[in-house]
């Protein structure tokens, strides 16, 4: 199964957005596009603001969903990743560990940013999403795994 896990790291390593689902307080789904890092391919990190919305879902209720996919590709050319995890503000006594983490390797156009810029008297945090469940999006015609119909295939741990 190591093909998947390649397409998973594929998909991540070209993607600098993902589309983060949240719970919002009547039980409906909000989207936001956030740019983000990881660790591995089952560590999400990304800096917002506590007062946003999509912050406000996690800290009431942690269960996210995460799609990253490439829109530059052509239709028949898909390449998507699917993520079940829970998510969290990271608590102080973890943020410089976590920040040296989670900017090890930022993307063109973007910064790391440090600990003392992640709390206190600051207006952004650093969130963390740990991955439950990872897919990857299968066209119907992959020679390897296709079956007539798109579909999800679940990425074993690895």
């Amino acid at each position: 199964m190591s093909d998947l896990q390649d397409r998973v790291r594929t998909v991540l390593d070209a993607n600098r957005y993902l589309v983060l689902g949240t719970v919002q307080p009547d039980g409906s789904p909000r989207v936001s596009p956030v740019y983000f890092t990881t660790d591995g391919a089952d560590t999400f990190f990304w800096v917002s603001s506590p007062g946003a919305q999509h912050s406000r879902n996690i800290a009431r209720d942690p269960r996210v969903e995460l799609v990253v996919f490439d829109s530059s590709l052509l239709p028949g050319e898909t390449a998507a990743v699917y993520v079940s995890a829970s998510a969290e503000e990271v608590a102080g006594d973890e943020l410089e560990t976590a920040c040296a983490t989670a900017f090890a390797h930022v993307g063109e156009g973007a910064r790391a940013f440090a600990a003392e810029e992640l709390s206190g008297d600051a207006h952004l945090r650093l969130y963390r999403a740990n991955a439950a469940e990872i897919a990857v999006h299968i066209r119907g015609s992959d020679p390897s795994y296709g079956t007539g119909t798109d579909t999800r295939l679940v990425v074993p741990p690895g």
